[in-house]
């Protein structure tokens, strides 16, 4: 291709800001959430929740089979980033409190319309040219 073939930098369309101007998030703290969501694990603990609404921090280790260290590690990245939130609760019959871990709307939102959506998206595609 020469020169005189390619687009000159006054042609090349530039696209939409990806926010409006009010947005309640900035960009990076959108791309931190899709990068937390990026990793196994992290995709396995959010899944997790989602699928139970919450968990004690015990039945979620259990629930994803990770070691103890990389669990708090990566549950503490998807508190961080916002998609889970934790929260304290004391009954009745204990003397301390127990830590509770759900998925918020917007860790909800990420899985089903991102990774899950295009999973959906390969599964109808292999349906219907199977």
């Amino acid at each position: 291709m020469s020169e005189t073939d390619r687009q000159s930098t006054e042609e090349v369309r530039q696209p939409d800001p990806p926010l409006p101007e009010e947005s309640g998030l900035t960009l990076e703290e959108y791309l931190a959430m899709q990068q937390a969501i990026g990793h196994p694990t992290r995709f396995r603990i959010l899944r997790t929740l989602v699928a139970n609404d919450e968990l004690s921090a015990a039945d979620l280790k259990a629930a994803v089979d990770v070691e103890s260290h990389n669990f708090h590690y990566h549950l503490d990245e998807l508190v961080d980033v916002g998609l889970v939130d934790k929260r304290q609760r004391r009954t009745a019959d204990s003397q301390g409190f127990y830590t509770y871990y759900r998925p918020t709307a917007m860790g909800r939102g990420i899985l089903e319309h991102g990774v899950e959506e295009l999973m959906r998206r390969e599964r109808e595609f292999n349906d219907a040219y199977s």
